[in-house]
């Protein structure tokens, strides 16, 4: 038997040794090396004034406004293991770069990339890749393997607060096999959606690899049900029609029946598939209500060999039983691991047509 790397923890093997070598950065410990995390000196005014080196000098990493900073910078092969990340929003940009790439895999909002569309309103998520909790500790175990380097910033782009960024990166260095593909995440919004367009999750995806899941935040700008839209999934190829295409809106993110109990929308976290936050006016199906949903592709990923689309319809109800192409708010996360080279992302929005007011 091969010796264990230490990748692909679970239960299962959770026993087993390995040479793998554990490590964390943090804004105590910002280069990860051994021994070398609490050596910072306190602030003259700070809390640990009078207790000294040791007694928690630096719990956090200062981005002042329209600054972008490192956060790490590591050598490999390994691979990151966790995050956890504080005060997400979307003025706060994570980018993550593998290897030799001039272009970051990882682009989007922090609070976008743990599945809160609407970051500034904490909601509970109790899943296997990306946990929140209270009030609003983002955590993701999607490992992120490397071979040579992995590089991780963050992008303050308010113009006058700074940010005080809470973080803590555990890796593993160990030995990576030819097989490991490479984490990506790419955030989009459409706001509104062009009527009869549907709204595009990720486009432009070339090489080998699996896609592995979907956040959304969907903004409601009707009144009634508006998720009769479909998911499609167009793979290696495939033009006009799709290989893999879905019944409805929520019945990709696992539920069913508009999400409805006793006339209400209900939430629910799951380890795979949730719809874990609803902002509500007044009324069950009046206009401007906010949803937040994932699905994670863990356990049965979505795999192409040459080049992945994936669009969704935003689709409600008009008079005399017809179908509403709806003009929402729709935000999304797509996850996915392939081969390097990656083809560069679409320009990033901007701050103004990020926001969420």
């Amino acid at each position: 038997m091969s010796e264990f790397n230490g990748l692909g923890m679970s239960m299962a093997n959770i026993s087993r040794l390995s040479n793998a070598r554990t490590r964390s950065i943090s804004a105590e410990n910002p280069t990860g090396e051994k021994g070398k995390g609490g050596m910072a000196g306190p602030d003259p005014d700070g809390a640990a004034r009078e207790l000294g080196v040791g007694w928690k000098c630096r719990p956090y990493t200062p981005v002042e406004p329209g600054e972008t900073v490192t956060l790490a910078d590591i050598s490999g092969p390994g691979a990151i293991q966790s995050m956890w990340f504080v005060n997400a929003d979307r003025d706060t940009i994570l980018r993550i770069y593998w290897d030799s790439q001039e272009f970051p895999s990882v682009e989007c909002p922090v609070c976008d990339f743990f599945a809160l569309p609407w970051g500034y309103i904490h909601a509970q998520v109790s899943s296997v890749p990306v946990a929140v909790n209270p009030n609003c500790g983002c955590n993701c175990y999607w490992e992120m393997p490397f071979r040579k380097r992995c590089r991780i910033t963050v992008e303050n782009q308010n113009p006058t607060q700074a940010k005080r960024c809470y973080h803590q990166i555990n890796y593993t260095l160990t030995d990576m096999p030819d097989d490991r593909a490479y984490f990506h995440a790419q955030f989009r919004r459409a706001n509104p959606l062009p009527y009869k367009e549907p709204y595009t999750v990720v486009d432009g995806i070339k090489g080998r690899g699996q896609y592995v899941g979907t956040s959304m935040g969907w903004g409601i700008n009707n009144s009634g049900w508006w998720g009769e839209g479909e998911i499609k999934f167009f793979i290696d190829g495939d033009r006009e029609f799709p290989t893999i295409c879905g019944t409805g809106t929520e019945d990709y993110f696992g539920g069913s029946l508009n999400w409805d109990l006793n006339g209400q929308y209900a939430t629910y976290t799951t380890p795979f598939l949730g719809m874990h936050q609803v902002l509500r006016p007044n009324g069950a199906y009046n206009s401007q209500h906010r949803h937040a949903m994932y699905r994670w592709h863990v356990l049965d990923p979505v795999r192409f060999e040459r080049d992945l689309r994936v669009t969704i319809q935003s689709l409600g109800w008009r008079s005399e039983g017809r179908f509403l192409p709806t003009q929402n708010d729709v935000s999304s996360v797509a996850y996915w691991y392939q081969t390097l080279p990656a083809a560069p992302f679409p320009q990033l929005p901007d701050r103004d047509a990020l926001e969420v007011v």
